[in-house]
């Protein structure tokens, strides 16, 4: 795995935990969706309450992956973080932060960090250079 690769973890699982809460919002409305019956009519309620379950059994399971993933992430960003920590150089450092931890674009780190566009890349790619990865299955 590449320092990139390693580094674009968090920002893909918070995309992805996104993405979830975005699917657990359209569950929840339509668990919240009724429909009434118009007249007098006898209307067998049991098909619909099975659905009901469904759809709240869904939402908690849901719920719960959402939560490890935000566990992981909150995890993950930590092990960023302390990679992060290892790079000497404090501009580095702080290009790496504003990438990985803060998911700022390129034209908002320049802006940050007062110079060009292309600086940022120049910066970046030493910055790349100095990440010390962590050995598979170790503490950092």
């Amino acid at each position: 795995m590449t320092a990139k690769e390693y580094l674009n973890q968090a920002y893909w699982l918070d995309r992805r935990i996104n993405s979830k809460l975005e699917q657990l919002t359209s569950l929840r409305a339509i668990a919240t969706k009724t429909t009434s019956v118009m007249g007098g009519e006898a209307v067998s309620h049991s098909r619909n309450a099975h659905s009901m379950e469904d759809v709240i059994a869904k939402i908690v399971d849901m719920q719960s992956g959402i939560n490890d993933d935000i566990d992981r992430l909150v995890e993950l960003k930590q092990e960023i973080m302390q990679v992060v920590k290892s790079v000497r150089d404090p501009e580095l450092q702080t290009l790496l932060e504003l990438r990985y931890l803060c998911y700022k674009d390129w034209t908002e780190i320049a802006r940050e960090m007062h110079c060009t566009e292309s600086n940022v890349f120049k910066i970046y790619s030493k910055a790349l250079q100095a990440v010390k990865l962590p050995k598979l299955g170790s503490e950092l």
